[in-house]
């Protein structure tokens, strides 16, 4: 599921899949296995912490442009607003009380390199602004690569 948001030209967006949660202890059964006898019940179900990467870098993310608005002008070239397409492929969760920001570079554009960065929160909300790049032809793939990730608190 995909929800976005529009305002002020900042587009909010639920990352889909965004990851998988990290192995918990917090089953009964798992919990149960591990506990040493005890005449407290409640000493058996202690819960062990999730464990989330606090940490992710660039190479946890995968990243390409979607073309959301295109008009070309036969050999001149076009006009295209492009959105990024993010996906987290940690073996970890993200930590949900952290917020990422990822800088991103999108290749394309006939003047040079446009650079943005996007805000990844909760785990995954999603906020960035659209970009409208001009290609030099109608042919020009337009790309994109994550450059950086900051974590912040």
């Amino acid at each position: 599921m995909i929800i976005a948001a529009l305002s002020s030209g900042t587009t909010a967006m639920l990352l889909s899949g965004s990851g998988r949660k990290a192995a918990s202890a917090k089953s009964a059964s798992a919990t149960s296995a591990h506990a040493a006898p005890s005449e407290d019940p409640t000493e058996a179900t202690e819960e062990a912490e999730d464990t989330y990467n606090d940490s992710p870098t660039a190479e946890d993310f995968t990243l390409s442009v979607k073309t959301t608005r295109k008009q070309c002008f036969g050999s001149a070239g076009c006009n295209i607003t492009v959105e990024p397409d993010l996906s987290y492929a940690g073996a970890m969760s993200l930590a949900p009380d952290k917020t990422l920001s990822i800088t991103y570079e999108i290749r394309g554009d006939e003047s040079g390199p446009v650079i943005q960065t996007m805000e990844l929160s909760d785990g995954d909300r999603l906020t960035y602004d659209p970009v409208s790049i001009s290609t030099a032809g109608r042919s020009t793939k337009v790309t994109a690569k994550i450059t950086d990730v900051t974590v912040n608190s």
